[in-house]
């Protein structure tokens, strides 16, 4: 499945999410509306944890991604507003930013989970 994973940032949860797809077998990519600039540490450290690299990932941004020929278009619940992606579902998760290393394994449990559903 190829799917994109769309966030404000895209330094947190549509990384992980990427990282996610990709260790699960998906042609995966993340995107930002403003993107940092650079990966957030904790992350990384909570893909780590589970044994899934961050090879490869850094911010993009969404105006640099051709949206034909995703199977979905995932906004990761910041609000995102792309005029430019057709967003296929959003998935309402919180920021971590900011919030220390149990909430980001929380948002990266929630994110194993939901990717591990996509067919």
């Amino acid at each position: 499945m190829r799917l994109l994973f769309v966030c404000v940032g895209n330094t947190c949860r549509s990384q992980i999410a990427e990282a996610i797809a990709r260790n699960l077998g998906h042609d995966a990519q993340s995107a930002g509306t403003e993107p940092g600039e650079s990966v957030a540490g904790e992350a990384i450290e909570v893909l780590r944890e589970i044994g899934i690299g961050a090879s490869g990932l850094y911010p993009k941004s969404v105006d640099a991604i051709d949206s034909d020929g995703f199977d979905s278009i995932i906004s990761m619940g910041c609000g995102v507003f792309c005029p430019i992606l057709p967003i296929d579902d959003d998935w309402g998760l919180e920021d971590p930013i900011g919030m220390g290393a149990a909430f980001y394994r929380e948002t990266r449990d929630k994110i194993l989970a939901r990717v591990s559903k996509l067919e």
